[in-house]
């Protein structure tokens, strides 16, 4: 882990939610951990790295992500379709191709993608669990992150009741009882969980959905399960009117409500797309801790409506970013999330609805906060060496005024001169050293061409 000297930099931040999260000077790392800001003299062992012409950032961390649907972009049939129908013609129509081959290649293809946005830490959600499978999902995903050098923390999903689909040709979707649901989240916990707070690899209870995929009363038990193991909790909701229909039919009360009742808010908990909360829904995961992952493309996309993420934000909440699954998007990277989330917001609500510090810090410090990583998300003393330089390089970032704010308002793709996790480099000039590009462009085409015919 080398210990080494960032100079020059004249547009840093912090990634604080502060009235003044900027600072310049130089920034030292010695085993990983940052231990001085200031205007600093290089010492004899020390490797010095120029940030001259960057943005300097905390790495950016994602919140909801669905890697193995990286190989099952721009499926034509989904491509007008809404969440509902997109579910059918996506994930489940694919599910039963999904191998250990396709799941290392879509995982590769996801991590790849976020790593040259900047992307140093990666929540995912995996709900895919068969008999059929001859691989464990975790030892897959897990290894993939450990080779691209990200951290990484494993939602381990899944679903006891299946929604009933309204044709024939869709495979019904793959079920587990709860027992079978909560002794794989042990399992994958034992393996995997590390509960320090600059984790590596971290393991949470992620049921893909509580209103549709379980029974009543197993959200509860799932709780407890999780809370027993030291767990976090993670899910969808909230993400259409469907879900709020069906949890008035069925509990008479709006979604947030009716997950308080089955102990799924507190300050361990985060939830994905939160698109139709009312303000006394807000209220209450403010008053929680409970955190919102903010999934603006996907829910453009679909056509589901825009969360109320600044209106959680504005009463303390927490706010975090995500791209969910880019079957969803095609778009996974953290460019994108972040110039949707400052754009589309004052599309709706006005100029001062979104900042670039308030999307950077969601960006950063939200998701450190969802995710209970403690020691990373900002650049300050103390905290992990979890560090990007953007490059400021592109045309639109010419003739900027503020060129510290161009990565977060001007959209197109970064540039990431250099990246780090815990001090150890992952992108470097603009490429994954270790990583054959065209082999990966390759073995994609590969995967997909095959997927039909395995479905």
């Amino acid at each position: 882990m080398p210990n080494f000297l960032i100079t020059n930099i004249q547009h840093g931040f912090t990634g604080h939610a502060s009235p003044e999260p900027r600072f310049s000077g130089s920034l030292r790392v010695e085993n990983g951990i940052i231990t001085e800001l200031g205007s600093l003299q290089k010492r004899k062992e020390e490797t010095e790295i120029d940030a001259t012409g960057c943005d300097e950032t905390p790495g950016m961390i994602i919140t909801n992500r669905h890697l193995f649907q990286s190989d099952k972009q721009a499926v034509p049939a989904a491509m007008q379709a809404g969440l509902d129908e997109w579910l059918m013609e996506v994930p489940y129509r694919f599910w039963p191709a999904l191998d250990a081959e396709a799941l290392e290649v879509s995982a590769t293809i996801g991590l790849a993608e976020l790593a040259l946005s900047g992307t140093t830490t990666v929540a995912d959600m995996h709900y895919i669990y068969s008999k059929a499978q001859d691989y464990d999902p975790a030892d897959v995903l897990f290894d993939t992150a450990g080779r691209m050098g990200q951290r990484f923390v494993m939602g381990r999903g899944g679903l006891t009741v299946a929604r009933p689909w309204h044709r024939d040709d869709i495979p019904p979707a793959p079920v587990e009882t709860l027992d079978q649901m909560l002794l794989g989240l042990q399992e994958t916990a034992a393996r995997w969980h590390d509960p320090s707070p600059m984790a590596m690899r971290r393991v949470v209870a992620a049921p893909v959905t509580t209103v549709f995929n379980l029974r009543p009363g197993e959200p509860a038990e799932i709780a407890r399960a999780a809370r027993s193991m030291g767990l976090r909790l993670h899910t969808h909701l909230s993400e259409n009117d469907t879900y709020v229909e069906a949890t008035l039919q069925r509990f008479n009360k709006r979604p947030v409500h009716w997950m308080a009742e089955e102990e799924w808010i507190g300050p361990d908990v985060w939830l994905a797309h939160l698109v139709k909360c009312d303000a006394a829904e807000l209220d209450l995961l403010a008053e929680t801790g409970t955190a919102m992952a903010h999934c603006p493309q996907a829910n453009a996309r679909l056509g589901s409506g825009i969360a109320p993420a600044p209106a959680l934000d504005r009463r303390g909440g927490i706010v975090s970013l995500a791209v969910d699954g880019t079957g969803a998007t095609e778009a996974g990277d953290m460019a994108q999330a972040i110039y949707s989330a400052f754009t589309i917001h004052r599309a709706i609500r006005g100029p001062e609805a979104t900042t670039a510090q308030s999307v950077l810090n969601w960006a950063t410090q939200g998701g450190a906060r969802a995710l209970g990583l403690e020691g990373v998300g900002t650049l300050q003393v103390g905290k992990a060496a979890d560090i990007v330089l953007f490059n400021l390089d592109q045309p639109r970032y010419f003739g900027q005024h503020d060129p510290a704010i161009g990565p977060m308002i001007s959209g197109g793709s970064f540039s990431v001169r250099r990246s780090f996790v815990a001090g150890n480099p992952i992108v470097v000039d603009g490429k994954i050293p270790w990583l054959d590009m065209e082999l990966l462009r390759a073995d994609a085409a590969l995967v997909v061409a095959s997927m039909y015919d395995k479905a």
